[in-house]
């Protein structure tokens, strides 16, 4: 059976203090690491012989405006069907450096994924072979899951970003 101690061994030991903030929540092994490094870590998990984390279940952004030069945040989840292993991989990205590569070439789910990101956070993924709206109109000029926009009709005194857990 893969344990996430046996995990987070490999990738130390591959990618040094490349890999780092290591948690276990909710037995979830999660970790981060850098731009540079996305690419060379998600092929060491697809690749290796044991592991075989071959599918991308999920890549998504979040918005973090008070984090300064960590803005934004691309959040990778990976699965080894062999093992049933899960693990999430965290890359944190400056606002005014907003690209980080693409992974369509070792998953061709990340197409729709990296599309996705890109239409509601504004994340540039470099590479990638058709970053263009997905979901929303193509005429938009903003990007709609920043927290930069007030939640509520700023009319209205009943409601208060407060209790959206702003």
């Amino acid at each position: 059976m893969l344990t996430n101690q046996e995990v987070a061994e490999a990738l130390l030991e591959k990618f040094g203090d490349q890999a780092f903030d290591f948690e276990e929540p909710y037995g979830l092994l999660t970790l981060s690491t850098t731009r540079e490094q996305i690419i060379p870590m998600l092929e060491f998990l697809r690749d290796h012989k044991t592991y075989q984390v071959i599918f991308l279940t999920d890549l998504c952004g979040i918005h973090y405006p008070d984090n300064a030069s960590k803005e934004f945040m691309v959040v990778y989840h990976m699965h080894s069907f062999i093992h049933n292993f899960r693990i999430r991989i965290k890359v944190s990205i400056a606002e005014e450096d907003i690209h980080i590569p693409t992974a369509t070439g070792l998953f061709a789910s990340a197409n729709w994924m990296e599309r996705e990101t890109y239409d509601f956070f504004g994340i540039l993924f470099d590479g990638h072979p058709n970053l263009i709206r997905i979901l929303n109109i193509e005429e938009m000029d903003y990007f709609p899951m920043r927290r930069q926009y007030a939640l509520e009709d700023a009319t209205r005194e009943d409601k208060t970003d407060a209790l959206f857990g702003r």
